[in-house]
């Protein structure tokens, strides 16, 4: 695809995002600077505001879904993240134009490799990818100001507030019921607070690694 047109493409979709949730010049700048296309497996649909599925059962989130997340995240200031669940890595991708360290852990292989070679592609020199089950968090790089889940989860493995930073937020799609809410989870002098956002849709978190 032409780089002009694949620009106005990311900017025209970036727009969209921006007139059904709120986000801020940050992010939208992040949007317009990410082409989708790269991670997308449709490449006709790269800059719809859909999910689309990878391989494995996974797929890659609706723009809209991304934004939501990282607009839960409130991303300003904080120096790093923790992703579970890289995916096709464009959620990661975005994160790198707007945190200055990320981390984010893949348990399929195949995922996890591609998503290293579409970075390097980019030359997106921030992102460091780890083939892993997620679930476990990442020690070596603990304590992250930030920790975003890409799959939804019932319960939030203490291991994983164990590696946030005091101060930091974990954004998750959590399971209450029979539905998914973007949750945020905001950790202080120890102490865990929720908060319920909005309902979502994600693929079940899963154990062990493919």
């Amino acid at each position: 695809m032409n780089h002009i047109f694949e620009q106005k493409q990311c900017q025209t979709m970036a727009e969209e995002i921006k007139k059904n949730t709120f986000i801020n010049e940050e992010l939208f700048k992040a949007f317009c600077s990410t082409p989708r296309e790269i991670f997308s497996p449709l490449k006709t649909h790269a800059y719809r505001l859909d999910a689309l599925p990878l391989m494995g059962n996974q797929w890659i989130s609706s723009p809209l879904t991304v934004a939501k997340m990282t607009m839960a995240l409130d991303f300003k200031n904080a120096d790093s993240v923790l992703e579970i669940g890289c995916g096709s890595g464009y959620q990661a991708a975005i994160l790198s134009k707007l945190i200055r360290r990320v981390f984010t852990i893949e348990r399929i292989e195949k995922l996890a490799t591609s998503a290293i070679e579409k970075f390097k592609k980019l030359n997106y020199q921030n992102i460091h990818v780890k083939f892993d089950d997620g679930q476990n968090g990442w020690k070596n790089y603990a304590p992250y100001d930030r920790i975003l889940l890409s799959a939804y989860i019932e319960h939030i493995p203490d291991i994983l507030f164990d590696q946030l930073e005091d101060g930091g937020i974990l954004v998750a799609p959590l399971l209450i019921g029979n539905q998914q809410f973007i949750t945020k989870f905001i950790k202080k002098n120890g102490e865990i607070n929720k908060e319920i956002l909005e309902e979502c849709l994600f693929v079940p978190i899963k154990d062990g690694k493919e």
